[in-house]
């Protein structure tokens, strides 16, 4: 997209997902950086009128900060596509592939890319009782930000009381022991630089990285470029590009990783890749694209130059 200090761009916040409060966190971000980048912006907590609002505004470009379901699902790219509006980040088929945990881990194997075995169940049978041994996580197929996990961790443990606002079905997941890395990549756009991961942070907390860990302050300590040995630095790298390609993803991805040291290499495995990495204040891809010497207003700037319809 071709720009100057008078171009609009509308940034996408909040909407109905149970992600809505990182996301209007997120936006709220975005929005200001994009300003002091030389663009103006208005700010859109996307609702029913989402169209409506849109046409009304009619902007230079769209920057999605919307998370979860419906913003980050393909679902608001299909819209943005038949409305014919650049957008930031994934494509409509890359966004409900990305969202789909299972499909994901589906391209990860057929791309020889490591993971751990999963399977989809119906919620109540996993209420019932074990559906494989302990220790297992469950969690919802097509959410984000650690909403609705839950750890069982040993055969005495009983089944887990998956709360009436999950899903009919989830993902039983093995659970994988280690340490919890991450790693950003930017996909070759408007810039000179071919895709290219950024670096390796290793998120250190006291218990499971969940909802508060990620989003409150001190609620998780991140260690860039994470303190692992080179092969396994390599490998996250390396595997992060490739998630990023198999999976047709565009503009900016985050994949996470689990990595048992006891393993070396054989330890890691892939748990997902988020094709609308967080952007609050504690989020991990600013804080990559920083450590590389990107600051925040210029990933911002390079995201809405990077924005198209119809790739």
């Amino acid at each position: 997209m071709s720009h100057n200090t008078s171009s609009t761009v509308a940034v996408l916040m909040g909407g109905p997902s149970a992600e809505r409060e990182v996301s209007l966190s997120s936006g709220r971000e975005c929005a200001g950086a994009l300003r002091a980048a030389g663009f103006t912006v208005v700010e859109i907590d996307a609702g029913r009128d989402l169209p409506d609002r849109l046409a009304q505004v009619a902007p230079d470009a769209v920057f999605n900060a919307l998370h979860g379901r419906l913003g980050e699902d393909g679902t608001v790219q299909g819209l943005l596509e038949w409305l014919c509006m650049p957008y930031t980040h994934s494509g409509v088929l890359a966004s409900a592939l990305a969202m789909d945990k299972q499909r994901t881990k589906t391209v990860y194997a057929e791309a020889r890319l490591p993971v751990v075995e999963s399977r989809i169940v119906a919620a109540q049978t996993v209420r019932d009782g074990h559906v494989i041994d302990p220790p297992y996580v469950v969690k919802p197929n097509n959410e984000g930000s650690s909403v609705g996990v839950y750890l069982v961790m040993s055969p005495d443990d009983p089944p887990p009381a998956l709360s009436p606002d999950m899903p009919d079905t989830v993902m039983v997941e093995r659970f994988a022991p280690g340490r919890e890395l991450t790693t950003t990549v930017l996909g070759a756009g408007v810039g000179s630089h071919a895709t290219r991961a950024l670096t390796v942070t290793d998120i250190v907390t006291d218990g499971w990285y969940d909802y508060d860990a990620k989003y409150l302050p001190g609620g998780s300590r991140h260690v860039l470029p994470a303190d692992i040995p080179a092969p396994v630095f390599d490998a996250c790298m390396a595997y992060a590009v490739q998630a990023h390609d198999v999976l047709g993803c565009r503009g900016m991805s985050r994949t996470d990783y689990r990595w048992d040291p006891a393993r070396g290499v054989d330890g890691l495995v892939l748990l997902e890749t988020n094709t609308q990495p967080g952007m609050t204040p504690t989020s991990l891809s600013p804080e990559q694209a920083a450590h590389v010497g990107i600051d925040f207003p210029t990933l911002c700037r390079w995201l809405v130059e990077d924005a198209s319809c119809g790739r």
